[in-house]
C-alpha cells in the first residue's frame, strides 16, 4: 500500500447503515422503506438509470438532504456521522483564483484552522502521490481536465475522513484518462469506506468490492455483485467482461 497521509486508511473501517429511508421530491417517493448498508473499509459502487435517486442517496448519507421519518442513518461505531464524511463531485470545483496547493488547504481555511507547516507538508505529500508536486504553485486554469480531477482527489483525501462519497467523479474525462484516474484512485482510497455513484458498469467492476443496481420508483437496491480480486482490476480481464454483461442485464431490467 502507498505510504503517506492520503493513503493511510482509518484504523477501524466505518460502516454506514440506512434503515427505513424515506424521502419524497415534488410529491414523488424517491425512497420508501429503503434499507442499505455501506460496508466498512470497502468500495461500494452504485449504478442505475438517471433520476432514480443515486445522488440523492449520497446526499442523505452526507447530511445534505433532509430525510423523512422513520429514516435512520447510523455509523457502525454508534457515533454521529457528521464531520466524518468527504465528498468528491463530478466537477472538480477548484477555486480558479487559488493555486493548486491552496485548493488543497481550502477546507482547513474554511473551518478557521491555521495553515501550519504540517498541513502544508501533508498537501505536498498528497500532490506527490497524485503526481502533481511540480504543479503545486500553478492555477487550475493551466491544468488539463485529468490533472484537475487529480487535484480534486488529493483535496478529498486531504480531509482525511473515514467515509468518502463520490458522485461520478471521472465521468467528464476521456476513456484513457478515466482508466488512469481509476488506477490512481483505487490504492489511495484503500481501507476507507467509499460509496461511488457511476453510470459506467466497467468502472464499477474495476473499482468496487461490492456493486449494486438501484431501480424503480420508489427506488430499491438489488443484491451485491462481488467481483473477484482487489481493485483496480484489469479492464481487459475476461472474467470482468463477463460480469459486465451480467451487470448490463441487471440494468436493463
Amino acid at each position: 500500500m502507498l505510504d503517506g497521509p492520503g493513503a493511510r486508511p482509518p484504523s477501524l473501517p466505518l460502516s454506514v447503515t440506512l434503515s427505513g429511508a424515506r424521502l419524497t421530491y415534488a410529491g414523488r417517493p424517491v425512497f420508501d422503506g429503503l434499507d442499505f448498508t455501506i460496508e466498512g473499509g470497502l468500495t461500494t459502487c452504485l449504478l442505475g438509470p438517471s433520476g432514480v435517486g443515486k445522488s440523492t442517496l449520497l446526499r442523505l448519507v452526507a447530511g445534505l438532504a433532509a430525510p423523512e421519518p422513520p429514516t435512520a442513518i447510523a455509523a457502525g461505531d454508534g457515533r454521529p456521522l457528521a464531520g466524518r464524511v468527504a465528498w468528491m463531485a463530478q466537477q472538480d470545483l477548484l477555486m480558479p483564483w487559488l493555486r493548486v496547493e491552496d485548493n488543497l488547504l481550502l477546507g482547513a481555511r474554511l473551518r478557521g484552522l491555521p495553515v501550519t507547516p504540517a498541513l502544508r507538508a501533508r498537501a505536498a505529500e498528497l500532490l506527490t502521490l497524485v503526481g502533481l508536486a511540480h504543479r503545486a504553485s500553478d492555477l487550475p486554469a493551466t491544468l488539463s481536465g485529468g490533472m484537475r480531477q487529480r487535484v480534486a482527489l488529493a483535496r478529498t483525501l486531504m480531509e482525511d475522513r473515514p467515509v468518502v462519497l463520490m458522485d461520478e467523479p471521472f465521468s467528464a474525462l476521456d476513456a484513457l484518462t478515466r482508466l488512469r484516474l481509476q488506477d490512481l484512485a483505487a490504492p489511495l482510497l484503500a481501507g476507507r469506506t467509499v460509496l461511488l455513484v457511476t453510470h459506467d458498469p466497467l468502472e464499477a467492476l474495476r473499482l468496487g468490492h461490492r456493486v449494486h443496481v438501484m431501480t424503480g420508483q420508489p427506488a430499491t437496491i438489488g443484491p451485491a455483485l462481488l467481483p473477484a480480486g482487489a481493485p483496480p482490476r484489469r479492464a481487459d480481464d475476461p472474467a470482468l467482461l463477463a460480469l459486465q454483461a451480467e451487470l448490463l442485464g441487471r440494468l436493463a431490467i
